[in-house]
C-alpha cells in the first residue's frame, strides 16, 4: 500500500492550509449555537375586540343571551346611536366593529328563518373577520335547534346553545418556538459545512494530484513493480478515505452541541445528505486535482469554486432571497440541491413519502452530479495518457 501511504503523506504535509478551514468552520458552528437569539412568539392568544351593540328589537331573553355570550369575547363600548358619534368611534378606533340587531330579531330566530345583523366594521380589519365568526357560530347555532326541535322557548334556546357553545378543545404544539430556532441553527450548521467540506476536499486531493501527476514521478511510478490497476486502486481508496476523514470530522461537533438530536430522523436525514453531498464535492475535487497543475492555481480553485458555488446556492444567503435567474445557474451545481435538502429536512413535520421522496429525489441528483462529474474526469484522464 505504498501509494496510500504516500497520499497520506502529501496530506499531512499540507496539513495546515486544510487546517484554517477546518477551525474556522468548527469556530463558526461553535458560536452560532452558542448564539441565545429569543425565539418569537406564535402562540395564538384571544384578543378582545371593541365593540358597540346596538339593540333595535325587544329586550327579549334570547337578544340578552346573544350579547352575554358575545360578550365573552369582546369588551362593549357605549356609543349613542347617532350617525355621526358612530362614524367618529370607527374612525377614532374607538370601536372597530358595530353590530345592530334589527327589529323581529327574535321572533325570525325562533321561526327558523334566515335573519341578517347589521354590522358596520372598519374597512380592511382583520378582527371583524373574528367576530363574524362568533356571531355565525351563535346563530347557526341556534338555528339547528329551532329547526330540528319545536315549541322551543327563549330560556331553553339559550340553554341549549351556551351548553354547547362551552364546550372547547385543548391545541397543543409538536414545535414550539425554541425548537424552531434550534432547527435553524442545525440546518445553518449543514449548510455551512458545504464550504469548508468543499475547500479541504479541493485543497486536499488537489495537493496530492499535483505531485502524482508530476511527468518525471510517473514516469518512475509506471517503472516500478507495482501495477497500474493497484496504484489506481490505492489512489481511489486514498481519495475515499481522506473524503470520509474529513466528513466525519465536520460532523463530530455537531454530535457535541446537538447530542441526541443526531439520532433522530431529521439528524440521521442531515447526516445522510451531508455525506451524498461529501462524495460529490470529492468528485469535483478529483477533477480540479487533474486539471491544475501548480499549487498557486490550487488555492485560487479552492477559494473560487467552493466560495462562487456556495454564494449562490443559497449556503451564505437564503435561497428565498436569491433571484429567480441565480438559482437557474446554482441548480447546476450539488451545493443547491444539497441545500434545497436541509431547507426541506428542517421544516418537515411528517415522516411520510410525500414529505421525504423530495428530498431522497435531491439526494439522487447529487449522486448523478458525483458520477456524471467522475465520467469527464476519467475521460480527462484518459486523453492525457493518450496524448502522453
Amino acid at each position: 500500500m505504498q501509494v496510500y501511504k504516500a497520499f497520506f503523506k502529501i496530506i499531512l504535509k499540507n496539513l495546515n492550509q486544510i487546517m484554517i478551514y477546518i477551525v474556522v468552520f468548527i469556530s463558526l458552528a461553535i458560536a452560532l449555537a452558542n448564539t441565545n437569539s429569543k425565539p418569537v412568539n406564535t402562540n395564538f392568544t384571544d384578543a378582545k375586540v371593541n365593540v358597540a351593540f346596538i339593540n333595535n328589537d325587544t329586550d327579549s331573553v334570547f337578544v340578552k343571551g346573544f350579547k352575554s355570550y358575545l360578550g365573552n369575547n369582546v369588551n362593549f363600548v357605549d356609543i349613542p346611536d347617532e350617525t355621526q358619534k358612530l362614524q367618529d368611534a370607527l374612525f377614532f378606533r374607538q370601536a372597530e366593529y358595530i353590530v345592530r340587531v334589527p327589529k323581529g330579531f327574535t321572533e325570525g330566530i325562533l321561526k327558523g328563518e334566515t335573519v341578517q345583523l347589521e354590522k358596520t366594521i372598519v374597512p380592511g380589519s382583520t378582527s371583524s373577520i373574528y367576530i363574524d365568526s362568533i356571531i355565525n357560530k351563535y346563530l347557526n347555532t341556534a338555528k339547528l335547534y329551532t329547526e330540528s326541535m319545536e315549541n322551543l322557548s327563549q330560556e331553553q334556546l339559550v340553554s341549549y346553545i351556551n351548553k354547547d357553545l362551552a364546550l372547547k378543545t385543548d391545541v397543543n404544539l409538536k414545535t414550539s418556538a425554541y425548537e424552531s430556532s434550534n432547527n435553524e441553527k442545525r440546518a445553518y450548521y449543514f449548510n455551512y459545512m458545504a464550504y469548508a467540506l468543499f475547500s479541504v476536499l479541493i485543497l486536499g486531493v488537489s495537493s496530492v494530484m499535483i505531485v502524482f501527476n508530476n511527468t518525471d514521478l510517473k514516469k518512475r511510478n509506471l517503472c516500478s513493480p507495482i501495477k497500474l490497476r493497484s496504484m489506481n486502486f490505492q489512489m481511489i481508496l486514498g481519495n475515499l478515505s481522506f473524503a470520509v476523514i474529513t466528513w466525519v470530522i465536520m460532523i463530530l461537533a455537531s454530535f457535541i452541541m446537538y447530542r441526541g438530536y443526531m439520532f433522530s430522523a431529521k439528524g440521521l436525514l442531515f447526516l445522510l445528505n451531508s455525506l451524498i453531498f461529501t462524495f460529490a464535492a470529492l468528485s469535483i475535487s478529483y477533477l480540479i486535482g487533474n486539471v491544475i497543475k501548480s499549487k498557486t492555481a490550487m488555492s485560487a480553485a479552492a477559494n473560487v469554486v467552493s466560495l462562487g458555488s456556495c454564494f449562490i446556492s443559497g449556503v451564505f444567503v437564503p435561497q428565498a432571497l436569491l433571484g429567480k435567474n441565480v438559482l437557474r445557474i446554482a441548480s447546476f451545481t450539488p451545493n443547491y440541491w444539497y441545500v434545497k435538502s436541509n431547507n426541506s429536512i428542517v421544516n418537515m413535520t411528517n415522516f411520510d413519502m410525500q414529505n421525504l421522496e423530495p428530498i431522497f429525489l435531491n439526494m439522487l441528483i447529487i449522486i448523478g452530479f458525483a458520477v456524471a462529474v467522475l465520467a469527464v474526469t476519467l475521460v480527462v484522464i484518459k486523453q492525457r495518457r493518450v496524448s502522453n
